[in-house]
């Protein structure tokens, strides 16, 4: 009894908030071009490919009258776009780049949380060019998109069973940046249920840094479990819905619901940044807290008003 009540209180702690959320529909799309080594020297030819990958996706979205997608889709066909990787199927998979990537010397790896596709692309999108703009000409962020995220209302959102699909995939790419830019100061930046993604490819990445933020927990009781020489940061804001998700794991027969400790406790261990008092979604706002504090991180430096012990 007492495992389903925190159970329950774990559903409807996560759900509640944001329980009008949609879920993308299975979208017909064609198969993503197949693409060479990621390397500086064909960039241009790279972002060229997945362009023409998108236009052909718009036109499938609206031979199939699916005007919401297509409008999405047009938007991101824009040549000042720049996509390393994309996927039409479903609710998408992509990796875009803001910034010089051929010539940056700092890159941040964001990436997202539930709830994010191609039709729900805007939060992401903003953030990553909030954050671009806040890192400066000499960094580069790419929003990577790389996983199906779960639904903020779907049982996927209670267990680490997406982040665990994901983490190869993300370890993959990590590794494909990390031969092309082998100098770059690189980090990774997980909001929420891509804490867990970016905690479950932590011990495969090469990282100057891992930030999460809005994390519900990793699925590790501590930051040294997760076996990186990365420095582990973690910050709430005050407004955070967030904080009052139990941190527990519950192991029931062919599921883990939870994840487990608190990232930003001491017991977790993770050095903590000031995130601000505002809410599950505005880390990345212009001009915030923890956007200033987040891009101190990604490039070498200590945040302000640090509260680490």
């Amino acid at each position: 009894m007492r495992r389903t009540l925190i159970a329950a209180f774990v559903a409807a702690s996560v759900a509640v908030p944001l329980s009008g959320a949609a879920r993308p529909a299975a979208v017909a799309a064609p198969a993503p071009a197949v693409l060479a080594p990621l390397s500086v020297g064909t960039l241009g030819a790279r972002y060229e490919t997945n362009r023409a990958s998108v236009l052909a996706a718009e036109k499938m979205a609206e031979d199939h009258q699916d005007r919401r997608r297509a409008r999405a889709l047009s938007a991101m066909a824009d040549p000042g776009r720049h996509f390393l990787s994309f996927d039409g199927r479903a609710g998408g998979r992509t990796a875009e780049v803001f910034g010089d990537l051929a010539r940056a010397e700092t890159i941040a790896v964001l990436v997202p949380g539930s709830d994010t596709s191609l039709d729900q692309y805007g939060r992401l999108l903003d953030g990553a060019r909030a954050l671009a703009g806040q890192l400066g000409p000499q960094a580069a962020v790419i929003a990577w998109m790389g996983y199906e995220t779960p639904g903020t209302v779907s049982p996927e959102i209670l267990t680490p069973g997406r982040a665990d699909d994901a983490a190869p995939q993300l370890t993959a790419f990590m590794g494909e940046l990390a031969a092309a830019k082998p100098t770059a100061r690189t980090s990774l930046v997980c909001h929420s249920y891509g804490s867990v993604v970016c905690a479950k490819a932590a011990s495969g990445v090469e990282a100057a840094d891992i930030v999460l933020y809005g994390s519900p927990g990793t699925g590790f009781d501590t930051a040294s479990a997760l076996h990186t020489s990365a420095t582990v940061w973690a910050g709430r804001a005050g407004g955070d819905w967030i904080a009052d998700v139990p941190h527990t794991s519950l192991h029931l027969p062919f599921v883990t619901v939870g994840f487990g400790s608190d990232p930003v406790s001491r017991h977790f261990g993770a050095r903590r940044f000031d995130a601000g008092s505002g809410g599950h979604s505005d880390y990345l706002r212009p001009g915030s807290v923890p956007l200033k504090n987040i891009a101190r991180i990604v490039n070498g430096q200590s945040p302000q008003e640090d509260r680490h012990a």
